[in-house]
C-alpha cells in the first residue's frame, strides 16, 4: 500500500499537489517514486517558465528509467527546488516533504479542486494495479 496523504490532492500521472492561496507545491507520488526506483537526477524548469495542465515541465532519472513529469495545474513556476540538485534521493526517502519539485503560482487556483482526493487516488492505483 502506497503512503497517500489526506491533506494533498492527486493526478492520474502519480503528481500531487499541495495548495496554498494561490500558489501549489507539487512532487510526484510514493507510488510513482517506487515505481521508478533510485532517482540519480531531476531536470527542473526554471522560474518564471509558464506551462499549460499536462504540460512536461521536467523529467525524473532513475537507475531505471528516464521519466518526464507533468504539470497537473496550469501557471508560473514560483520556485524550483533547487537541493534536489545535490539531493535528488529526497524525491525517493521523502516524496511529500524534502522532495518536492516546484512550486507554481496557479492560472486558475481552482483547477487543483477537480483532481483527486488521496480516496480517489487510492482507487484509483487499486483498480490500476
Amino acid at each position: 500500500m502506497s503512503n497517500i496523504p489526506e491533506n494533498l490532492r492527486y493526478s492520474k500521472d502519480h503528481e500531487w499537489v499541495k495548495v496554498d492561496g494561490e500558489t501549489a507545491t507539487i512532487g510526484i507520488t510514493d507510488y510513482a517514486q517506487n515505481s521508478l526506483g533510485d532517482v540519480v537526477y531531476v531536470d527542473m524548469p526554471r522560474v518564471g517558465d509558464s506551462f499549460e495542465t499536462h504540460e512536461a515541465f521536467g523529467s525524473v532519472e532513475s537507475v531505471k528509467a528516464v521519466s518526464e513529469i507533468f504539470t497537473p495545474l496550469a501557471g508560473e513556476i514560483a520556485e524550483v527546488n533547487s537541493g534536489l540538485n545535490d539531493t535528488p534521493e529526497s524525491v525517493n526517502s521523502d516524496p511529500y516533504g524534502a522532495g518536492w519539485m516546484i512550486k507554481i503560482k496557479m492560472k486558475n487556483p481552482g483547477e487543483a479542486d477537480a483532481m483527486l482526493s488521496a480516496e480517489e487516488y487510492d482507487e484509483y492505483l487499486s483498480a490500476n494495479a
